[in-house]
Parts: structure tokens; sequence; C-alpha cells
């Protein structure tokens, strides 16, 4: 009895020290060529959020998705796009995930939209970047629309970005004794058509460039990109979220009227390919951005 088992046992060992030996050999591999293809925008990359909208709302650089209210998808610039179904539509995300440590930041999307919102039905909110912060806006960051009923149009945009309590005001401002009016409103910008619009902010000059269907928009008066707040640098350290197509607050579970901001309203357009990066583009590579429709 004790040869037999004897047998079988060195038997099982031999076939094992085979199985051994065919697994190496088909664990064995070529080594990689050196041009293989590499992820553009690694972990932590300076694409921080990417939300294409063709068909869903996910942000594609960390499968974060958002909460659809009143969002419909139809075409868009590149693929689908995002439209709301009338002016309390929106897309709520509960993470921008790492944009609250960026120092410098480019905010990048296409937009349609036809004409500014009906005269008193509040300024029209492209998005909002809500804070946790005890601050009247419950925003960090946003974009707004001034209605029919201050001076914009669908052949001139009036419209404020707002970046940590400091106001860049693209408006037409009217002078008295003598002096010109200055008109910093942007041309054919809700015209119905689809339009690329970025805004980024650089820490080492601490100033705001705006571009337009991918062109550093110029006709601003001298030093008007300058961030003054903060010791000209941003903090977004305390973000809660993001909305798209709507005000920010909504992030934090408030609308407009919880906070008494009545005059804010939503976006009620198409909105496409919406990106978050955590440095400042480059003119170059807002100008790609444009030109490859993303």
């Amino acid at each position: 009895m004790y040869l037999q088992y004897k047998k079988i046992k060195n038997a099982l060992l031999v076939l094992a020290a085979g199985l051994t030996i065919g697994s190496c050999q088909k664990l064995s591999h070529p080594e990689l060529p050196s041009n293989y293809p590499k992820d553009a925008n690694p972990p932590g990359g300076p694409l921080k959020f990417f939300a294409a909208m063709d068909g869903t709302n996910v942000d594609s650089i960390r499968a974060n998705f958002g909460t659809d209210k009143k969002i419909t998808y139809v075409a868009g610039i590149s693929g689908q796009a995002m439209q709301e179904g009338d002016v309390s539509g929106n897309i709520v995300y509960p993470s921008t995930n790492d944009f609250d440590q960026v120092t410098s930041f480019t905010v990048a999307f296409w937009l349609s939209k036809a004409g500014p919102n009906p005269a008193g039905a509040g300024s029209a909110f492209a998005f909002g970047l809500s804070t946790n912060k005890s601050i009247w806006t419950y925003q960090d960051m946003f974009l707004e629309f001034e209605d029919a009923g201050n001076p914009s149009s669908s052949d001139s945009a009036a419209f404020k970005f707002y970046v940590n309590d400091q106001w860049f005001e693209f408006i037409k401002v009217k002078k008295t004794n003598g002096q010109d009016s200055i008109d910093k409103r942007l041309p054919k910008l809700l015209d119905g058509q689809w339009h690329h619009l970025a805004f980024s902010f650089d820490q080492a000059s601490s100033t705001l460039t705006t571009y337009l269907d991918g062109k550093a928009y110029t006709n601003l008066p001298a030093g008007f990109g300058k961030f003054t707040n903060n010791n000209g640098k941003v903090d977004f350290s305390q973000i809660a979220g993001l909305v798209i197509g709507g005000v920010g607050s909504f992030g934090v579970g408030k609308s407009p009227s919880d906070i008494g901001q009545t005059w804010m309203g939503n976006f009620n357009g198409k909105i496409d390919q919406f990106r978050l990066y955590g440095t400042a583009l480059a003119a170059a590579d807002v100008a790609a951005l444009y030109a490859n429709k993303q």
C-alpha cells in the first residue's frame, strides 16, 4: 500500500511540474513597443472634469454621474448635447473630482441659446460651482447672462463671470460728461448657433483671459481680467459640487427663492462638451478645442 501511494505521489509531482512549466511558457509576452498608446489625461492630469453630454450626463474623468432635472439630449456640436426642457432644467453633480485643489484653471464648453431670457425671467445661469462657504451666492464661480430687461440681446450678450466674489462684467457701460460708452458685450453669442466659450485663469499673473470661438476676446478695457481678491489667488477648497444649466446653490439643496435671490434663473438652452481644467490653457490649446469641436 505504501509503495502504491508513493508511486501516485511521484506521478502527481511530475504532472504538477509539467503544468508549471507549461504555464510559465504561456505567460511569456513580447516586449511592448516604445510607441504604445498612452492615456492623454492620466489620473490627476490637467483635465479634472469632462461631461461630453452624449446621451448621458456622466463625467468621464471619474465616472461621476449627475442628477438630471427636465433635461433631454439632442444633436450637439459633437455627438449629443444637453437641452433644458424649460427654465427650470439643470444637472447637479455632487463632485468636481480634485478641481478643489487647483490654483489656475480653465472652464470651457459649447453653448447654443437663442436670445436672452425674457425680461423679468431672471438671469440665465450657464453653470455654477457650488460651495460650502457661508456666502450669499452659495457659489465660488458662475457664469450668468443678463435677461432682456438689461442690455442683453441676440446680437450682443451681456453677462457676468464671477470668481471668489469678484465680478467680471461684460456689459455696456454708459459714460457721461462727453465720454463714449464702453461696450464689453460679446457679439452674436446668443444667436442660436453653436459657440465655444472659455475662461482661463493664470495664477502666475492673476489674470483671466476670455476666449470666444477659439480666439482671445480683446475688445476689453486695459487690465479688465486682473483678479484682485484673495491676493490674486483662487480658492476652491470648499467646493460642494457643480450645477450645469442652473444656479450653483442647487448643489447644496437651495433654490434661488430659498436664498432670497429670485433674479437667478436657469439657462434654457443647449450645452455641450463641458470641461474643467486645473491649468490655464494656452491660446493654441483653446483654439484646438474649438477647431476639433471639443
